[in-house]
């Protein structure tokens, strides 16, 4: 007799500190057969799936180095399939640049029963984490959330920076520290001054969080003296300096 599949749920782990997963999450984690995790998801939470439960790493390295997101998806597939129920667990939120709806695409298209549960994502959670706030009523009443990543088959950005710049409000960059400098120079020549305030959150959340400022015109070489390096959260705008007494 064929099994019944199992259910695939897609859950968000959040920035990193094991304590930002949601209470859902943390119970649906606790409880699956198996467990398919992203590279920069907390030991910590791998630890609390249960004893006996098969964990398996979808960890993917800058570079391209792991498996490829066809081999993720047909792993998760290859699991529900034969009765067990699987978290697949992602950072931040799996909805934002995490690749998340290719994966549950692939899922409901096999028949497979699914569900996603939101995890808080770096987006916000870094900012917020470093004393940044998104918005603030005397200089920002809009927010941008963009990619610094290229896409894998285009020989340039997805990303129409200038339309960006225009936008106003603040800029929130993930996987952007690899291209900080061509970014910042797009943002410039889009019309954002080259004074405005930047700062790159590294680990947010994390216990060896490190938070660098700057403005467009320097955070590139800034960045690059304190190597800094992936994850990082980029955040552009006079937000940065809202707890910062103004300056810089």
């Amino acid at each position: 007799m064929t099994a019944q599949p199992g259910t695939v749920h897609l859950v968000g782990a959040g920035p990193g500190d094991p304590g930002l997963i949601t209470v859902r999450g943390q119970r649906i984690l606790e409880s699956a057969d198996v467990v398919v995790y992203d590279r920069l998801v907390s030991p910590e939470l791998i630890e609390a799936a249960r004893p006996d439960a098969m964990r398996v790493s979808a960890g993917k390295a800058p570079g391209g180095r792991g498996p490829t997101q066809a081999q993720i998806n047909a792993q998760i597939v290859e699991h529900a399939r034969a009765g067990r129920s699987v978290c697949r667990l992602k950072g931040g939120d799996p909805f934002v640049f995490g690749r998340g709806a290719e994966e549950i695409a692939e899922v409901a298209a096999a028949g497979i029963p699914w569900d996603v549960v939101p995890g808080v994502t770096s987006a916000v959670a870094a900012p917020a984490a470093a004393g940044i706030p998104l918005t603030h009523r005397d200089w920002a009443s809009t927010a941008t959330l963009v990619t610094g990543h290229e896409g894998e088959s285009k020989d340039a950005s997805p990303v129409d920076w200038a339309a960006v710049a225009g936008a106003g409000g603040t800029i929130v960059i993930l996987m952007g520290v690899a291209t900080l400098a061509g970014t910042c120079g797009q943002l410039i020549d889009g019309g954002r001054p080259s004074s405005e305030p930047v700062a790159v959150i590294e680990r947010a959340t994390w216990p060896d969080e490190r938070i660098t400022f700057g403005t467009l015109a320097d955070i590139a070489e800034t960045a690059e003296q304190r190597a800094v390096r992936h994850p990082a959260v980029v955040v552009v705008g006079p937000v940065v300096r809202a707890l910062r007494g103004g300056s810089k």
